[in-house]
Order: structure tokens, then sequence, then C-alpha cells
């Protein structure tokens, strides 16, 4: 497959940094001849980036590898990303995948699709490119265009912590970054390309400033990384960007998330007072199970801060549930600690055994039926928590951000303090920011979705 104007179409698994990647990787494939199609669209190529934060992420590479060749059964199947890096082998022996490429090369995908035969022949097991993570020691700047109001920027990539449930740090590799200056140039770049909201995104972005590039000294010893930047620099140089009217920091652990960052955005005209930070568990012993770098009191001390210079915060909590040893008194202990806490919503995730991982081999596993109920436990904890956190803000004026696209005749976008907010189609606030007056709201949360208001325009 060497001519050009092939047709491509694209689907994102898991995160914001994927999504961002994807971006990139499309726009790079655009330069080089291969036109964009959407995924329900026949194409050429499909290219899937995959996410292996569960097992049901892995699943579900497999039900779009198959719904894929449903759109176009003669087209190649491409599929990259963690979980090509994880388990390569696994992929490639998937039934209509024709090639699976890791994460030193994801980048550079083109050079791949030369070796791919004309005729797509099936039942033979695809070609694999994996690499030792540990030789990954670059950082690629990405971010999303052109699908959204707002754009997801890359920032940081990788993970030093070793957290025992965790896959990243073997998909991604060593913690590292860009710098404070190209990050600015590129918010400057979406910002002239229209974009009015841009989302920092990473795996580990409170982690920001380190530099893995050409890390070898002259005798050939590795050199150590260094730290010249750090995420509190960077806020402070994003703040000054001209054009971009909001940023938002995606999750950032607690135990990095220091007071003048909170005091910063407080005081900021451009960083929204919302905050995500990971908890994964109420339960002190759990915490020291899973190896996180902080305890109960860390995490409410943040909470706390937040609350204190901006009463108005969205604070989202991620948690995992079914974490071998966790009894039915330690999960009672994280549902206790959660519903104490002045938080707004909870990203749920039911623990799964992850191959490599400290965390698959400990004893006192718990049975799937019990790790459901307790998601399902929580799942309605973050109802309640998100029915008060909309509730608390009814009758105020907000100013919300409106998406480009109409959804039934409704505009949809975010409150600065992330309140999910629709009204009336009008095409003269799309991807504006607009002082909206918030009347009332519904009690339809499903799955987590946020519950809609019903507004009026302020004047």
């Amino acid at each position: 497959m060497t001519e050009k104007s092939k047709t491509i179409a694209y689907h994102t698994l898991g995160c914001k940094l994927n999504f961002a990647e994807t971006s990139t990787i499309a726009r790079n494939l655009e330069k080089e001849g291969f036109n964009k199609v959407k995924f329900d669209e026949a194409a050429d190529i499909y290219l899937i980036n995959t996410c292996s934060v569960t097992e049901n992420a892995d699943k579900e590479t497999r039900t779009i590898v198959k719904r894929a060749l449903r759109n176009s059964p003669a087209a190649k199947i491409v599929v990259t990303g963690c979980y090509a890096q994880l388990k390569p082998e696994e992929i490639a022996s998937i039934e209509g995948v024709d090639l699976v490429v890791g994460t030193n090369d994801k980048f550079n995908l083109s050079k791949y699709f030369s070796q791919l035969p004309e005729e797509k022949v099936h039942g033979e097991k695809a070609i694999f490119f994996s690499c030792d993570i540990s030789e990954v020691n670059f950082f690629k700047s990405s971010y999303s265009l052109g699908e959204r109001t707002r754009a997801f920027l890359k920032v940081q990539d990788g993970c030093d912590y070793s957290c025992t449930y965790c896959t990243i740090p073997l998909a991604r590799g060593k913690s590292r970054s860009d710098s404070i200056a190209n990050v600015v140039k590129q918010a400057e770049e979406l910002a002239q390309s229209g974009i009015k909201e841009i989302v920092l995104t990473g795996v580990n972005i409170g982690d920001f400033g380190i530099h893995l590039d050409n890390q070898q000294g002259s005798n050939g010893d590795t050199v150590t990384p260094q730290r010249n930047e750090n995420f509190f620099e960077l806020i402070q140089a994003l703040d000054k960007v001209t054009g971009i009217e909001r940023f938002r920091i995606s999750s950032i652990e607690p135990n990095l998330l220091k007071d003048e960052m909170i005091d910063f955005v407080a005081g900021s005209k451009k960083f929204m007072p919302h905050f995500h930070i990971p908890l994964q568990s109420g339960a002190d012993e759990i915490l020291k199970g899973m190896k996180r770098r902080y305890l109960r009191d860390t995490y409410i001390s943040r909470v706390k801060k937040i609350k204190s210079v901006m009463p108005h915060a969205c604070i989202g909590v991620d948690v995992i549930v079914g974490f071998p040893g966790e009894t039915d008194e330690l999960f009672k202990e994280t549902v206790d600690f959660i519903s104490s806490l002045d938080v707004s919503y909870l990203h749920v995730f039911t623990y799964s055994e992850r191959a490599n991982t400290e965390a698959a081999s400990m004893t006192e596993k718990i049975p799937m039926r019990i790790r459901q109920e307790r998601n399902k436990i929580l799942r309605q904890l973050s109802e309640k928590k998100r029915n008060h956190f909309y509730a608390e803000h009814i009758g105020e004026t907000r100013n919300v951000l409106f998406m480009m696209n109409e959804e039934d005749g409704m505009l949809e976008g975010f409150s600065d303090n992330y309140l999910k907010v629709k009204a009336p189609f009008d095409s003269a606030f799309t991807n504006r920011v607009v002082p909206v007056t918030l009347v009332s709201c519904e009690d339809d949360y499903v799955d987590g979705v946020i519950a809609d208001f019903k507004l009026q325009i302020a004047d």
C-alpha cells in the first residue's frame, strides 16, 4: 500500500490523552495524502487507538475491529496505543487485524503502511512492531483540533509511579514532558484556530517538567533526567496566552496539587474552578496496598483548600472498587469517606487484574459479583453528589461556553465550574462564552451522564 489518497478512519478508546494523540496522527497522515473519513463509512484503512486501563477496554477493541470490517470487509485494520504496546501478539491474533504498532512508532505509522499487502488476506496473523518500553525516551507534542470547541493539549506523558494495579508505566514509559515554551506555542496555534478552551492532559500532569530526550552522557552512561520546569510555572505561563478564554486542568494527583496552584486558579480569569483528583480508595489500608503516594488526610486537605477559596468549584473523584483485600468494612470506610467530602461527582472503576502488575498476584481477591455491586453503590453515591452540586447553583448566573454543534434543536455547553448546560439553539451563541441564568435541573442521571439545565439567557 504505497499510493496516496487512501481513505482512513479513526476510532479512539480511553482518555483525553489518546484523543489528543489520535488527532495529531490524523493531521500528520493527512499531510502525507491520506483522506480522513468517518468511522462508520467505508475506508481503506481503519486505525484504532487503544486503551488498556481495564479489561473492558481490551474487549472493546475486538468489538471495534468487527465493526470496522462490517463497514468495509476488505479494509486494512491497524491497531496502536496502550493495548498494542502491552499485548501486541494478542492483538495480532485478532481476526481481521493487519498491523499492530507499539508506543515507539505510533506517530510514524505511514512507514508501516507500505508493508501491508495490497489485498487483505483473511486468517493470517497480523504484522506487529513493538519495543521495549524503556527505549521510549522522547516526548511527542499532540493536541486535538477540528472536532470540538475545546481542545485537549498533551503536556506530559508516562509515569514514574509504581501503583500496584496500573499498567500505564508499562504502556507509556517514564514520565517526560514538553517544554513550557512549546506548550505556549501550541496554545497560541489553537487560539488562532478558533479554540476557546484548552484542557491540559497527560498521564501524570502534576509531574510536568522532566525531559528525557538524548539522555546519554559522552561516556555512554545514562544521564539522570533533570527537572528544569514545573507544572505551576506552566499554568502561570499559559494564563498569559491571548485568545484562549479558558483552561482546565485534567486529572492531577492530590500529592502534586499544591496550595500555590489552587490559589492561582482561584485568582485566575482563565483557569476554571474545576479539579479532577484521583482518590482510588477512602481506606488508608487499601491506599497503602495500592502504593499510592498519599493517605486520606492529604486528600481531605486538598478538598478543604479548594472549597475554602472557591466554594463553587467542581471536584471530580476517581475511585476503584474491589481491589484485593477490600473487605466489607474497608469498602464501607470508602463510602463513608466520600460521603463526607464536598465533592461533585465520581468516576468509578471496577478493579480488574492486569498482567505484569503487582496487584495481579495478590491474594484476598474480591469476587466479581461483589466488585460489580460495589460499583453500583458508588455510582448511586455519585448521582447524589452530582444532584446536590447542581442544586446548589440553581438561580445563579454562570458563564457557559457553548459548543459548535446542535443537538435536537438545543445548544450544549459547560459552565466555568463544569455544569453541563442546554439552551434553545441560536447560532449567535455557538463557540462563545455566554452568561446564563440557571433555572432548573432534571433528575436525569444515567451512567454518570450529567443532567441538563433548562435555562434562560441572562441579560
